[in-house]
């Protein structure tokens, strides 16, 4: 026997071994990172909507309408903390805690402020849950996807009755989703220094076009001349009499091409996070398509449905463009850049941060 033996025995009685990870917190771990947890926030989610359906409907008690907004709007929160690499135990914890308050208090102030808070969770939660899109086609499946989460944040918004005026709801719902949007975003896209003098241009025309389309419409409601406000109402009314509804300005230009675009870029540049930004303007609108009584639950749909489908066609163009001046000419080209856009990103149920 060798004389090194006897010594690399005491070495190892010597040696402390490495602690265990004890089995709970394996298992945890294990269990996070499987799908399950994401199966029971589908199941969560749709237990919330069908028992805001219901009240919709008019076929059950009304403590669903309440019950159905608070379990949506805390199941959407936790989805957010745990996309951006948050919290997500504390975060649902204090929204469930907010929407409890809001619906037993009974305060308007509070139903109303809960109202606000689920929309802007919504509209931003919808945009963090996309993923980079090869194709256009896959681009197309990210918009449905964000406008189906914000639709269902705008049932919860609904079931707790805010009391408020629509434009003023609508308009602090959307400078709220742009701010969360946008610090989300200055971490995703790298800060400005990431933007690039490519970036900075995206983000000022997106800036100027969401600015032209809220100034506009403001201004045209407030001193338009009768005659320019009587045709433009006009095309509105024909539109809702032969279509059933009108597309919403903000989300047909800016919103769902932003996007669309957006989720198309990332799967290239870090920069598509700058551009996906701006697609609040889709997702915010839509989160807020219930609050106005006076119009319909299906001229709602119709109106998000009409400006997801031409904002689509306008993304489509303003794609094609990017592509022709950046991506080389030719289907083979096409072909090449398509399977070099491998920028990676986690998956749609992982934390991007």
């Amino acid at each position: 026997m060798s004389r090194a033996a006897p010594r690399r025995r005491a070495e190892r009685a010597t040696t402390p071994r490495p602690a265990r990870p004890p089995r709970t917190s394996t298992r945890g771990a294990g269990f996070a990172r499987s799908r399950w947890p994401a199966v029971i926030w589908l199941v969560v989610v749709a237990a919330g909507l069908g028992a805001l359906g219901s009240c919709v409907a008019e076929t059950g008690p009304t403590w669903l309408c309440s019950a159905g907004a608070v379990t949506v709007a805390t199941a959407y929160a936790w989805a957010l903390a745990v996309r951006t690499g948050g919290r997500p135990v504390v975060v649902g914890v204090l929204a469930l805690v907010l929407g409890l308050t809001a619906v037993i208090s009974d305060e308007e102030s509070l139903r109303t402020g809960a109202a606000v808070l689920t929309s802007v969770v919504s509209a931003v939660f919808a945009v963090m849950a996309t993923t980079p899109a090869v194709r256009y086609v896959q681009a197309v499946r990210e918009v449905v996807v964000a406008l189906a989460i914000a639709a269902g944040g705008a049932f919860a918004t609904v079931g707790f009755e805010p009391v408020a005026t629509v434009a003023r709801f609508e308009y602090v719902v959307l400078g709220m989703a742009f701010a969360g949007t946008f610090a989300l975003v200055y971490r995703l896209g790298a800060g400005l220094h990431g933007l690039g003098r490519r970036g900075v241009v995206i983000v000022l025309l997106g800036t100027l076009v969401l600015a032209l389309t809220l100034v506009y419409a403001e201004a045209l409601r407030r001193y338009g001349t009768p005659g320019l406000v009587s045709s433009l109402l006009d095309g509105v009314r024909w539109s809702r009499d032969h279509l059933g509804a009108f597309p919403r300005p903000i989300e047909t230009v800016l919103g769902v091409p932003a996007l669309a675009w957006g989720t198309h870029m990332r799967a290239r540049r870090r920069q598509g996070w700058w551009v996906c930004a701006f697609g609040v303007a889709a997702t915010a609108p839509a989160a807020t398509a219930l609050v106005n009584p006076a119009i319909t639950l299906t001229e709602s749909a119709l109106s998000v449905a009409y400006g997801m489908v031409v904002g689509l066609l306008i993304g489509f163009v303003v794609v094609r463009v990017d592509l022709a001046l950046t991506a080389p000419r030719g289907s083979r080209g096409r072909r090449a850049e398509e399977a070099s856009a491998v920028r990676p990103e986690p998956s749609r149920t992982r934390a991007l941060l």
